[in-house]
């Protein structure tokens, strides 16, 4: 029997139309015009660095507005389908429906992310750091499934992803991951996976197949602009060079090109060694200690624990923001929006975005209901 979906088609047009005051299109079609007209006047690229922030802006702008014109569309082809399906009782035409709506509805969540995104940095791309805690050497497993999660969810977003930093783990797994994620609104959106990962599955090491419980955490920073100052002075840096860690073969590098920075007056430690170039490798580690420090001083000056990458917490039970159990039975539970699945295998291999936006719908939901008890 074929279903009516107006009432389901009639609630995405009303999330779309909410969405389009939101994102000011209007005004983002007039700077977009503004902007082209600044480009194409003599000097403009004499800059090179503000020049290509100017173009980044104006595309990201073109996005947003293609994408919500895409919507509309897409949802004028659904009203369309529905209404022929209803009529002629067509259940081809019913089962491209379906189809649609399952599309339209991922553009209207890429929609709401980015009316969301209004943080200073969240538009820009992120760093992330995955670190193994209680569970021994099997969190250093976990560690490594959680860095091909993310991986291949920023993938299937269209970002790029580079890889800075993995040294194999004593007997499984990696010791920790940190990468950067290239891509618009990456740094918002992926404060979704910041904090502690909760794994609960049979040990593969264990030759009595009991149940074992491990956890790993996940860190998000941004990208700084290169605007933003940071103190950092040579003095206070100690910079060594040693041979990359690998796991052989052609691969490996034998040169040394992997940099490790220690900022003395910290502690805080950035190693890279994914590039074969000492000089990239460097540069990674620098941005990447750069917004490590601009969140512990940032953190010292307004003494709050944590603003960018949400509140720490000691990575073992208790702490956890969401829950992945293999065993006795499958389920990935959000311990912050009671959101869950059990599709296990999917999740693993990057379908997060229900986790995602109903992270970030709950936390809108929440800084609006604090904003209203304040007034």
């Amino acid at each position: 029997m074929i279903q009516d979906k107006t009432a389901e088609i009639a609630a995405l047009r009303a999330r779309i139309e909410k969405m389009g005051d939101y994102l000011h299109l209007d005004a983002k079609r007039a700077e977009i015009a503004a902007l082209e007209e600044k480009a194409s006047e003599p000097g403009f690229w004499d800059d090179q660095a503000s020049a290509q922030k100017t173009m980044s802006r104006a595309a990201d702008m073109r996005d947003e507005v293609a994408t919500y014109k895409e919507a509309i569309s897409i949802l004028e082809d659904a009203e369309a389908a529905n209404e022929l399906a209803l009529s002629e009782a067509d259940e081809d035409m019913a089962a491209e429906l379906a189809s649609t709506l399952k599309v339209l509805s991922k553009r209207v969540d890429s929609l709401e992310l980015s009316s969301w995104f209004t943080g200073e940095f969240d538009s820009g791309d992120a760093i992330v750091t995955v670190l193994p805690g209680q569970g021994g050497l099997e969190a250093q497993d976990w560690t490594e499934m959680l860095l091909k999660m993310l991986a291949r969810y920023a993938e299937g977003r269209g970002w790029k992803v580079v890889l800075h930093d993995a040294p194999p783990g004593i007997e499984l797994g990696i010791d920790r991951a940190v990468f950067t994620v290239h891509g618009r609104n990456a740094y918002g959106t992926l404060l979704s996976e910041a904090g502690v990962h909760r794994l609960v599955r049979i040990s593969p090491t264990d030759e009595k197949k009991r149940r074992q419980t491990t956890f790993a955490r996940v860190e998000v920073l941004p990208v700084l602009p290169d605007e933003i100052e940071v103190e950092l002075r040579d003095e206070d840096m100690r910079v060594d060079v040693f041979r990359s860690s690998g796991p052989g073969g052609q691969s490996v590098n034998t040169t040394d090109s992997a940099v490790r920075i220690t900022h003395l007056p910290t502690g805080i430690v950035v190693t890279c060694q994914n590039e074969k170039s000492q000089l990239k490798n460097r540069d990674s580690a620098m941005k990447i200690l750069r917004a490590r420090l601009y969140e512990r001083q940032k953190a010292e000056r307004e003494a709050q624990l944590e603003e960018l990458r949400g509140e720490q917490q000691d990575i073992t039970f208790g702490s956890q923001i969401r829950s992945y159990v293999l065993y006795p039975y499958q389920m990935v539970k959000d311990h912050r929006t009671a959101i869950e699945t059990g599709n296990v295998d999917a999740v693993l291999d990057g379908d997060i975005d229900a986790f995602v936006v109903g992270y970030h719908r709950w936390r809108v939901s929440q800084e609006q209901g604090a904003a209203v008890g304040a007034s």
